[in-house]
This record gives structure tokens, C-alpha cells and sequence, in this order.
């Protein structure tokens, strides 16, 4: 049992927080095939604070989806804070998040270069204000996602991690790669380790998870109190069912070509419902094949969806998939 705050989770299984793809729809789909807790996309407290008319939306946190963190992004302890604030309120249409997340893992150029996300991997004093300042501003738990460190020669997760445990954070996420390896090579299961021997607060593993064997060997290698799953879980909510067979040594029956199309036409739905056919068919297009990942006519499916415009086509494609997964 992994607890923090008033946060209960059976597994530990989290669906990781990843720009462009953890919407509500695919929160909901994760959810539903086993995930305990989602996280948002990432917020920019800076863009909170101004009033973006488009950044409350990414926010939004709906009953269902309980448990659920708010990730915010940023690197000035003031912005943070008020940031924290307005999404500890509620956004409009929702309800209140079960906790803050923040960032200082993200490694794209332009968060990067703004000294948010993982460059605050450079500054742990900093990390530690940041911290501080949202713990005070909330009354939330407030977690922490982090990387490995910034590159081969100064991989300081541990730092990072005691610094913002001091700070009040009550659980640390551990991607174990550094910035400048991006999303190449391995993830570091001995940093993850590290961090988890160093802390009193709870510590979850992240990265190189597509396996539920993978997810058993973090466990069991790194004594990580959960594990959080991001590319393995897109077009694959399946995984967390899996992981939590495998945790109960049970059998696990892998989903048919019809289930799969199923669950992506599922997201689809759901897709359209929040933000409209357009987007969401180009939403979808981009992770609708990874439905299919693995099975005989996935490439053919990734081509014909990747010429889609409507949901009809979408949906016509799901179908054609079924149907020659048949024969």
C-alpha cells in the first residue's frame, strides 16, 4: 500500500504525465483498465497566474478521475505558488485536485531553456524554494517529478530529492535517465534505488516500463514504492491490468485485435466529447496504431489512419482491422 497525504493506492500504479496525450480521455481509458492515479498534462504556472484563456483546461480535473495530481511547471518560487493556488481551487466545470505535481523532469529544449522542468536539476537550492513555496501556498500534498540529473557527469538525483523532501514534498517521482539523454539509452534503476534508500517519503519509479516484467523488476530492484508509466501505457492501457496480475500471480489474458479497437475507439469518443472531431481525430491519429502495436496488420493500420479526416474513417479503420485480424 503506497500512502501520502490522504492518498491510498493499492499498486502504486501511476499514468505519467505526458504533453499531448494524457488528456481526460486517455486518463479515463488508463483508469479503467488499472491505473490508481493520473496526472495531467503540464501546466505553465506562469500562464495560470496571467490568465490564459487556454491553460485551465489542461488543469481541469473531473470527479471521476479521482485520484488525480495537477502537474505545474515553472522555475520562479512566487509563480509556483500562486500557480498551486488557482489550481487548488478548482477549475471551472471541476473539482479539486488530489494533489500538485511538479515538474523538473521535463527535458524538451523550450522548457528547458526557460530554466524550468529538468534544468531545475542544475539548481537544488532552487528546487527546494520552489518546493517550499507550494507547500505553503496549498494545503495539498505537493510531489515532485525529477530526473536522474542533468547529464553523465552530474547525476544528482539523491540531492534533488532530499532537497525537496525537506522542502515538504510527500512523494518524489525518479525518471532514471538525465536531461541530455532525452528518452535514449536506459533508465538508471540503481539512481532510482539511491533516492528510494535516502528518503523517508515515498519514491516511484519511472521509465522503461512497456512490460509488466518490467514494472516487477523496478519493484524488486529498486524497493520504489510504485511505478509510473508513460509511453509504455500510450495506446496500451492494457499494461496496467497486466501489472496487476502479475503483482497478484494471477493469469492474464492479453486483449483481442476487437478489444484493442474497441478501447481506442473508447478514447476517441471521449475525445471528441471534450474538444470536437478535429481535434480529436488528429489526437487520436497519432496514437491510434500504437492500439494495435505488435499484432499483424498494425502498419497498414498506422498508414490508413495517419489519411484519416473524420471519426467515420477513424472508425472505418478500427473496423477493416478487426475484420482482417479475422482471417
Amino acid at each position: 500500500m503506497l500512502r501520502f497525504g490522504n492518498i491510498e493506492l493499492k499498486h502504486g500504479l501511476f499514468l505519467a504525465p505526458l504533453a499531448g496525450y494524457t488528456d481526460m480521455a486517455m486518463r479515463t481509458v488508463a483508469r479503467a483498465f488499472g491505473a490508481e492515479m493520473t496526472v495531467s498534462e503540464m501546466v505553465s504556472a506562469r500562464a495560470l497566474c496571467y490568465g490564459d484563456k487556454k491553460t485551465p483546461a489542461l488543469a481541469r480535473v473531473l470527479e471521476g478521475e479521482l485520484p488525480m495530481a495537477v502537474q505545474i511547471f515553472g522555475s520562479e518560487p512566487e509563480f509556483m505558488a500562486e500557480g498551486a493556488r488557482i489550481v487548488a481551487r478548482g477549475m471551472a466545470g471541476g473539482v479539486l485536485p488530489s494533489a500538485i505535481d511538479i515538474n523538473m523532469g521535463c527535458p524538451v529544449k523550450k522548457i528547458v531553456s526557460a530554466g524550468d522542468g529538468s534544468a531545475l536539476m542544475k539548481n537544488p537550492a532552487l528546487a527546494h524554494d520552489i518546493v517550499r513555496a507550494v507547500v505553503n501556498a496549498v494545503s495539498l500534498p505537493v510531489t515532485v517529478k525529477i530526473r536522474a540529473g542533468w547529464d553523465e557527469g552530474h547525476k544528482n538525483a539523491t540531492e534533488v530529492a532530499l532537497a525537496v523532501e525537506e522542502a515538504g514534498a510527500s512523494l518524489v517521482v525518479v525518471h532514471g535517465r538525465t536531461k541530455t539523454q532525452m528518452y535514449s539509452g536506459r533508465a538508471s534503476l540503481d539512481i532510482i534505488s539511491n533516492v528510494k534508500d535516502c528518503l523517508h517519503i515515498p519514491v516511484v519509479g519511472n521509465g522503461d516500463i512497456v512490460t509488466a516484467e518490467d514494472a516487477l523488476r523496478m519493484l524488486r530492484e529498486t524497493g520504489c514504492d510504485g511505478v509510473m508509466i508513460g509511453r509504455g501505457a500510450v495506446g496500451n492501457p492494457f499494461l496496467f491490468k497486466e501489472i496487476r496480475a502479475s503483482l497478484a500471480g494471477e493469469a492474464y489474458t492479453p486483449p483481442t485485435p476487437r478489444e484493442r479497437m474497441e478501447a481506442a475507439l473508447w478514447q476517441l469518443r471521449l475525445t471528441v466529447e471534450e474538444k470536437g472531431e478535429r481535434e480529436a481525430v488528429l489526437s487520436l491519429r497519432k496514437q491510434f496504431a500504437d492500439f494495435a502495436a505488435g499484432l499483424r496488420g498494425a502498419s497498414a493500420l498506422r498508414a490508413a489512419v495517419h489519411r484519416a479526416e473524420t471519426c467515420a474513417e477513424l472508425t472505418a479503420c478500427a473496423e477493416k482491422f478487426i475484420s482482417e485480424a479475422r482471417e
